[in-house]
């Protein structure tokens, strides 16, 4: 994948997903902004790039404020802005059925989750616009396409809301430049899902992975991959597209016994 000379911010870049696919871009040319709220994390992060590729940025993107200034500072940075990687996100363990989730951490999902892509989306698109396009990756969940139990009420309500809103901005920007694409990770191996993954194979890993076609969980580059892809412009023709990469699950109905036989 080529994005030389392609300037990208990504949020949420400290770990998991964020700083996986922050590592894809760099590797493929790319010149980074790299965003997080905890500023000892993101610092640390920026040191694992060569020197110039990742400029760290301490920002709290359910803020307006926050994320006026976070865009000042990563396009003063890197000269502008061709692409935004959208990844912030939080999975809390207090999100549970609807009947047991309180509304202060339905306020807080739906803030950090949802409200956080349409600022970035509201600040970021006309940075995007100066230099003459752009693309915009937004992180939702295949949770946003189909119902899960055990219940994560305001994760799924949130992650539904991203992909309605990509398909809204990529169909309101394709004339003037910028595409916007979802992407909708199955279970993928980060700290953030290490509360319903384990690391050694257990009766609960079992029932998740008799569903998923490929039979194992995704890994924080497979996904950084798919994103390095929709933001590069051999996907100039790519826009209000939600991009599963979920080892098969959102298109199996039934799979084969699981482990298979022999394997």
């Amino acid at each position: 994948m080529n994005l030389d000379g392609k300037r990208i911010l990504v949020t949420g870049a400290a770990g998991g997903i964020g700083l996986a696919t922050a590592h894809v871009l760099a590797e493929a040319g790319a010149r980074l902004a790299i965003v997080d709220l905890n500023e000892e994390k993101i610092t640390t992060a920026a040191s694992e790039f060569q020197s110039g590729k990742a400029t760290p940025i301490v920002a709290d993107v359910s803020s307006s404020t926050s994320i006026e200034a976070m865009f000042k500072k990563a396009e003063e940075a890197l000269s502008g802005l061709d692409g935004i990687f959208n990844n912030a996100g939080i999975m809390p363990p207090e999100d549970r059925d609807i009947s047991e989730t309180e509304e202060d951490t339905w306020d807080r999902v739906i803030s950090v989750n949802l409200k956080s892509v349409y600022l970035c989306c509201r600040f970021g698109i006309p940075i995007l616009l100066k230099a003459g396009g752009g693309a915009i990756v937004n992180n939702a969940s295949i949770v946003a396409l189909m119902g899960s139990f055990p219940s994560q009420i305001a994760y799924t309500a949130s992650k539904g809301g991203v992909l309605a809103m990509t398909r809204e901005l990529g169909v309101g920007y394709a004339r003037r430049g910028i595409r916007v694409n979802a992407v909708l990770p199955g279970v993928t191996k980060t700290s953030m899902s290490a509360q319903i993954v384990s690391n050694k194979l257990d009766q609960n890993d079992l029932r998740r992975l008799q569903h998923i076609p490929a039979g194992r969980y995704a890994t924080p580059e497979e996904i950084g991959h798919t994103v390095a892809f929709l933001l590069s412009d051999a996907a100039s023709y790519i826009t209000a597209q939600g991009w599963s990469v979920d080892g098969g699950l959102t298109g199996a109905y039934l799979c084969p016994d699981f482990p298979v036989e022999g394997s």
